[in-house]
């Protein structure tokens, strides 16, 4: 009898632990049946990007730097040059006056629009009645498109600012700025600005609003005030938005290309043609698909190599501070 016990206590324990085992291998197949499903669902939709990708962005920048190697003129057959194309650029003036261009224009107008976005942003984050509405129309520009702007803005320097001069007798506006070799510049400057310090401002938002009303009260007990305020307390705590800023905004001040076209098309005597734009124009319509292909892939390593370094300082800069 106790032998017989002894073995319907042993079959029990052992049904109880297959029932245990089956129902916990049950649950984990659940698991891995739900976390398959939720790859299935990432795939569907992460592949369809990634083709998209690859197709406009990827394959052409692949063919490009393969065109950069031939005499390729947009049309018609090709023959593979090597290097030379890479060796014309260097003694290419025009090249050089382009680049000489676009460094100015992008120097000049990322200190313009972050020293602009910052104080405004400053103005906009304060207490100060429709706060909201004077934000959603400080953003308006930059949700115009480039050229809409722009050829707005041509009207506006080539008809408006004329008139004004003249019945003002204002002699240095009297003719249109954009038709000025010295000038021209500016004015597509001044456009460049305008529509760019639109997103910089909301960023600047973003970042004044994540510092802690406590550490101002920490300032004003040690007798912070004023512009010791600012410098000591709030620019330190926005830096790494100041390094977004100054990333995002000399990467699009080099690669301006949308004001070019609707203001001067690199006129007059080629003094504001940029270096996207003369990809483009000496590319699709000047016969030098290869040679400007050559260029574009300079210009691609000397925006990643400025994007490194700003970010690698900025960085470095935050740490100290």
């Amino acid at each position: 009898y106790e032998m017989s016990a002894s073995l319907v206590g042993s079959e029990m324990c052992i049904r109880d632990r297959y029932k245990n085992i089956k129902k916990k291998w049950g649950t984990q197949n659940e698991k891995v049946k739900k976390m398959t499903n939720r790859e299935k669902t990432f795939l569907a939709i992460i592949i369809p990007v990634v083709i998209l990708f690859f197709t406009f962005n990827t394959l052409p920048m692949i063919k490009g730097m393969i065109y950069s190697f031939t005499n390729y003129k947009g049309y018609g057959s090709y023959d593979f040059v090597g290097f030379r194309n890479y060796m014309d650029l260097f003694t290419d003036s025009r090249v050089g006056k382009s680049y000489l261009f676009t460094f100015k224009y992008a120097i000049l107008g990322t200190v313009l629009v972050n020293v602009l976005s910052l104080v405004m942003a400053l103005g906009l984050n304060s207490r100060i009645r429709f706060k909201s509405t004077l934000r959603g129309i400080y953003f308006v520009p930059n949700i115009l498109g480039g050229l809409v702007i722009g050829y707005i803005f041509s009207f506006i320097f080539t008809y408006i600012l004329p008139a004004v001069g003249t019945a003002l007798n204002i002699g240095w506006i009297k003719n249109s700025i954009l038709a000025d070799e010295r000038y021209a510049w500016i004015g597509v400057l001044i456009v460049g600005v305008w529509q760019a310090v639109a997103q910089n401002t909301i960023i600047y938002i973003s970042g004044l609003q994540t510092v802690p009303e406590d550490v101002y009260e920490a300032g004003m007990i040690d007798g912070a005030c004023g512009w010791q305020k600012f410098w000591k307390l709030t620019f330190p705590l926005v830096m790494p938005f100041v390094t977004i800023n100054l990333v995002l905004s000399t990467k699009n001040f080099l690669m301006v290309f949308d004001q070019i076209v609707s203001l001067t098309k690199g006129g007059p005597a080629q003094s504001t043609e940029s270096i996207s734009y003369l990809i483009y124009k000496n590319g699709m319509d000047g016969g030098q698909f290869g040679f400007q292909s050559a260029n574009a892939v300079i210009f691609f390593i000397v925006i990643v190599a400025i994007s490194v370094f700003q970010m690698t300082v900025m960085n470095k800069k935050e740490e100290q501070l």
